[in-house]
């Protein structure tokens, strides 16, 4: 687009879902950080991602991870972020904490142990119709360490078993997003290590099963922008978990190892028809913030997307397409650069300015006060925290 109306109009369309896991305590496999006004309920993560949409406009769904959201009335919830100005988005769900899952949960030898977890995933059906959420999140840590250790072939069966049930629970405008990494904590096989598998799978049982991309969970020089492009070309690609890797699954604040990537990622979101609203590509982040302040790191976060997008949406597709069929590789790479090496920040100012908000959400998160007030009222209790 040359438009700057048009992109702004694209721009001010976009929806970006915040994780309620991000604004609890959180840190590495050696340490879990505590910082000042943490939330302590579902309730008060709520509140803080509330924040994020107030300054930002964009981020309006926060998506909730059971057991970690765990409430007595989903409905009150539902309602609860509905008066904060949010909606309740994906429902991810736990199947990795419990001692029972050491040997895997869907795929484990166990049946019992099988059964307790498509419980959970079923459970976690029956919460998206109480908060009326249309995602499902998957994720499976199943794997092994060991050659030998368990049939390959026979837990993918298993998988499907268990995939298979969950899609025939879900309602006719849900669906499930199939997530896949490549290794962590299984080590030498995990059950659905990659976007082909996740694929696989989804493809098999229909269109309301479909693949979501963690920017984090690919090997080393992996192309996750042709991943993207061959997804959405399919039809399955249902989603993004957005955060940063420097080794492995770092969950960091997305953009920040490498902007290029997620200006390449989103160029293919546009080109390929993600950006559109009927598609339903779902823009979620998926990070843990361990050393930086949670709400300021989930705004940050927001307004890389933001930047990202912004200049996928200034590629002159025309000047491109005309050079691509040229054979012209130096001019094509000429104009995708061009636009990544725009300075739209600007631009978002500007619009940002338009929509009512300050230009700077950073800076007027922090003038608000919202800290300091927290970190008064949230000063007793127990804070929320990984795995809880």
């Amino acid at each position: 687009m040359n438009d700057t109306s048009a992109v702004k109009d694209a721009l001010r369309r976009q929806q970006i879902e915040t994780p309620s896991w991000a604004y609890g305590n959180s840190g590495t496999r050696f340490k879990v950080f505590a910082q000042r006004g943490v939330p302590r309920t579902p309730q008060e993560k709520i509140d803080d991602a509330a924040q994020v949409h107030r300054f930002t406009g964009v981020a309006p769904k926060v998506a909730v991870h059971i057991p970690w959201d765990r409430v007595d009335d989903y409905t009150a919830l539902a309602a609860y972020a509905e008066e904060r100005g949010v909606r309740i988005g994906a429902v991810n769900t736990n199947v990795f904490q419990d001692d029972d899952y050491m040997l895997g949960s869907v795929t484990n030898p166990d049946p019992a142990v099988r059964r307790k977890a498509l419980d959970h995933l079923l459970e976690a059906v029956d919460i998206m119709d109480l908060t009326g959420s249309r995602d499902l999140k998957l994720w499976f840590s199943d794997g092994t360490n060991y050659p030998g250790q368990d049939d390959i072939r026979t837990r993918q069966d298993r998988m499907a078993e268990a995939l298979a049930a969950v899609y025939e629970r879900l309602g006719d405008d849900q669906r499930f997003l199939l997530e896949y990494k490549l290794f962590e904590p299984a080590f030498y096989m995990t059950d659905v290590p990659d976007w082909g598998a996740s694929y696989a799978h989804c493809v098999k049982l229909g269109p309301k099963a479909q693949v979501v991309v963690d920017t984090g969970h690919h090997a080393p020089g992996t192309n996750i922008e042709f991943i993207v492009a061959f997804l959405l070309r399919e039809g399955k690609l249902g989603g993004f978990d957005f955060n940063s890797r420097f080794y492995a699954d770092d969950d960091l604040m997305v953009g920040a190892a490498d902007p290029f990537q997620l200006f390449r990622i989103m160029y293919e979101v546009v080109r390929g028809g993600g950006y559109d609203e009927e598609t339903g590509v779902a823009f979620m982040l998926d990070q843990c913030h361990n050393v930086e302040p949670k709400i300021q790191g989930q705004i940050r976060s927001v307004m890389n997307v933001q930047e990202a997008t912004a200049k996928a949406l200034l590629v002159d597709r025309d000047a491109l397409s005309a050079a691509q069929a040229s054979g012209d590789v130096l001019e094509a790479n000429g104009v995708f650069m061009d636009a990544y090496n725009t300075d739209v920040r600007p631009l978002l100012a500007e619009l940002r300015e338009e929509m009512g908000l300050h230009p700077d959400p950073v800076a007027a998160y922090k003038a608000s006060g919202y800290f300091e007030r927290v970190v008064e009222e949230r000063k007793d209790g127990q804070a929320a925290g990984w795995g809880a």
